[in-house]
């Protein structure tokens, strides 16, 4: 497929740029489409369409906006299956999962902005004066690989509910579906400038637009070092910068009757999608005195987990993303195995039977200790660590003593002893028995898992500036 083009200001355009970049299927380490590689000139004509709309757009009544985003959702929902092929086709999901939650999470995000914008209240009167709320202006978004349409669709809803404009710049190892949905929203008749897709490298075209004085705000989803540079790039202009960052979630799990239940699905979500979320519940916390016991669970659970063609209906996880990721994976588990961790599954190399592909081994360590680099870094694979608690308190020591702050997890049968545990741990979201609010609930973390938060009336705040109105 060629994918050169770059839309800009209503319009697919032929980039400034000549430098092109093969998109590859990690299922088959095989070139599916070409994209082109954009510039700081490419960046400076979408901003300059996205400034010009924006004094249209942002005095664009919200009736009418709630009328534009549901003719976008409306549109979405019949080209769901081209939004999960190209899923399926640039990161390697399974059916079951680029159609499932990564091609749906679209549609609910779309939904929770539309009613967010429905019951906002845009101004209002407060101690005797004005409130207004008003959009912040034009917004660059950098968004990642492991849940392409996810990251595009919390971040965009938003923007453009609340009356800004945008420039995406996707992961040039995933563009195909941000691709699709920009041909959604050409469709639906966003009007001309206040969607702009430039595709590209993080250290130019990312780099051109957090630095850019045109640009009033980047939203960014990456690892910590990326956030690092966008803000860093962005300081300079003094913008406001939303980063949804790295994680190394901590997984509680409490000494009842629900013990097997918990192990085993903690384990099969930190290897959903093959361990590529930045959520994911990496670290397994468990009772020293059922350390054996929960070692035989997971160790079973891990290799119940079946790798292989994400076309495959019986498929549970597919490739790595990239030959790149490959190699880092390996080299951690490699790590952890020199540390001393106990390898109860999993290992380094590929799968028996998969020899073309990225695939890697459904991987557990025991006896880690959260010093470890298994325990420390964000491995951002199908690999999960498990260390020892002596008591409660330990635990919820062990959860904090991290970097990170994106999520954590607690899992067990008593609800109150649950709720008590959630509240002292230094997370941006605390899932109890791995349920979770999907779109409705803000996203975001402490520490470097980063700062702001995504999703429904929260994601709102992040487009919004305020202005007080006093006197008269």
């Amino acid at each position: 497929m060629e994918k050169r083009e770059f839309y800009i200001n209503g319009k697919w355009v032929t980039p400034d740029t000549k430098d092109t970049l093969d998109v590859i299927n990690p299922a088959t380490e095989e070139a599916v489409a070409t994209i082109s590689l954009g510039n700081a000139r490419d960046i400076d004509l979408a901003v300059s369409a996205a400034r010009r709309a924006f004094g249209t757009y942002s005095q664009m009544p919200v009736e009418h906006r709630i009328d534009l985003l549901t003719t976008v959702r409306e549109i979405y929902k019949r080209r769901v299956d081209d939004v999960a092929d190209a899923i399926q086709t640039e990161m390697g999901a399974p059916r079951y999962l680029s159609k499932g939650a990564q091609a749906m999470v679209g549609l609910a995000h779309l939904k929770a902005a539309i009613r967010a914008l429905t019951n906002h209240k845009f101004e209002y009167e407060h101690g005797g004066f004005i409130i207004r709320h008003e959009p912040i202006g034009v917004c660059g978004l950098i968004t990642p690989w492991n849940w392409p349409v996810n990251q595009v669709v919390s971040k965009l809803a938003p923007c453009l509910a609340t009356g800004c404009t945008a420039i995406l710049k996707p992961s040039e190892i995933a563009p195909l579906s941000s691709m699709v949905i920009t041909e959604i929203l050409d469709e639906a008749n966003v009007p001309d400038g206040v969607f702009n897709l430039v595709n590209g490298l993080g250290p130019i075209v990312g780099e051109a637009m957090s630095s850019h004085p045109d640009i009033d705000m980047m939203s960014f989803t990456g690892s910590t070092r990326g956030g690092v540079a966008v803000a860093k790039a962005s300081a300079e202009t003094v913008k406001r910068v939303s980063q949804e960052l790295g994680g190394k979630s901590a997984n509680i799990i409490l000494d009842d009757a629900k013990f097997e239940a918990s192990v085993k699905d903690g384990v099969n979500l930190c290897m959903h999608n093959t361990g590529q979320s930045c959520n994911a519940p990496t670290r397994m916390l468990i009772p020293a005195n059922r350390k054996e016991e929960a070692h035989a669970i997971a160790k079973s659970a891990a290799e119940d987990v079946k790798v292989g063609d994400p076309k495959d209906s019986s498929t549970v996880i597919g490739p790595l993303v990239s030959d790149v990721q490959y190699d880092k994976v390996q080299d951690l588990i490699k790590k952890g195995m020199d540390e001393g961790a106990k390898l109860l599954a999993g290992g380094t190399g590929k799968p028996d039977g998969l020899n073309n592909g990225y695939y890697s081994k459904p991987t557990v360590f025991g006896d880690v200790t959260n010093d470890m680099i298994v325990a420390r870094e964000e491995i951002f694979g199908p690999v999960l660590s498990m260390i020892t608690y002596q008591s409660i308190d330990d635990a919820i020591e062990i959860s904090n003593d991290t970097d990170y702050g994106l999520a954590a997890y607690v899992s067990g049968a008593d609800k109150d002893s649950l709720k008590e545990i959630a509240r002292q741990l230094r997370a941006g979201q605390v899932h109890l028995n791995y349920g979770s609010a999907g779109a409705d609930a803000p996203f975001g973390g402490y520490k470097q898992s980063g700062n702001g938060r995504e999703k429904a009336e929260w994601g709102f705040e992040e487009f919004l500036e305020v202005k007080a109105i006093m006197g008269g």
